[in-house]
């Protein structure tokens, strides 16, 4: 059996470690156990809306590889968030 001895050590300023300790690891916890946002998709009009282009860009940015298009049950959909990673932000 091991023995730990606390020197110059109040019960209060143990207790408040212990209470630290766990909360910082409570935080960690929470930051990797986020609940999973759902996959949003979009059809190619709701992206033609959403970037207010004509729906031959979504077509052309498509071919060209600028957005990824995903085809369910035979109909073309683009996820919201790759779309949105593809927009740029050009420094001036």
């Amino acid at each position: 059996m091991k023995q730990i001895q606390f020197v110059q050590v109040t019960p209060e300023q143990l207790q408040s470690a212990i209470i630290e300790g766990v909360k910082l690891q409570l935080n960690e916890l929470k930051k990797n156990l986020q609940p999973k946002q759902p996959t949003e998709y979009l059809t190619r009009n709701d992206v033609s809306k959403m970037l207010q282009i004509d729906l031959s860009s979504v077509h052309n940015w498509t071919k060209k590889g600028t957005l990824t298009a995903y085809q369910i049950s035979g109909r073309i959909y683009f996820k919201r968030i790759e779309v949105e990673n593809a927009i740029v932000e050009l420094k001036r």
